[in-house]
């Protein structure tokens, strides 16, 4: 029997413990990238869910700095719809906008072009992976700031004891694999 995507895609997740520090356990998505077949399959689970959820009314991919970058263009293409980027502060040229996050271990700021995208515009947010949710909840409060519609946010992983999503709000969120 053929291996199901989502298998696909989770066999290609490896571990590392005590990563980047003592207790912790860090998900390394690298091997998923090093094989077309899994990252493709990664590529389309996320938009199966995306298609059903909302049938044709995604205007922009937004991909974060920086492993959404990875699956942001990608989606966009399989979606046949545009790819803005939201970045870490002072990689984009021009007026930006700029929303500030915190970290385990300070603060930190993202920012959008002014001119992404126009009031009203219907926008889902990728990322690699949720965790404590404050990037992907700075990244929806700049597309507030340019009166964008966040529809959802989606990523490959969630850390579902760091209740990320939480965070998010009244924001829905996906994710393909769910890790304690």
């Amino acid at each position: 029997m053929a291996e199901s995507e989502l298998q696909l895609v989770a066999r290609r997740i490896r571990s590392f413990p005590d990563f980047p520090i003592p207790g912790v356990l860090f998900r390394d998505m690298s091997p998923l990238l090093k094989d077309p077949d899994s990252f493709r399959a990664s590529i389309s689970l996320l938009a199966s869910h995306l298609k059903k959820t909302h049938d044709g009314k995604i205007d922009y991919i937004a991909g974060l700095d920086s492993r959404g970058f990875l699956f942001g263009p990608s989606l966009a293409q399989e979606l046949g719809v545009g790819c803005v980027l939201i970045r870490k502060r002072g990689k984009l040229p021009g007026p930006t906008l700029s929303a500030s996050y915190t970290l385990e271990y300070g603060k930190a700021e993202l920012e959008i072009q002014r001119d992404a995208l126009e009031p009203g515009q219907r926008v889902v947010v990728v990322d690699d992976l949720l965790a404590t949710g404050g990037t992907m909840r700075a990244a929806c409060e700049l597309l507030g700031q340019l009166q964008a519609k966040v529809l959802e946010c989606v990523s490959l992983m969630e850390l579902t004891s760091l209740k990320g999503r939480e965070r998010l709000g009244t924001v829905p969120f996906f994710s393909l694999l769910q890790y304690e």
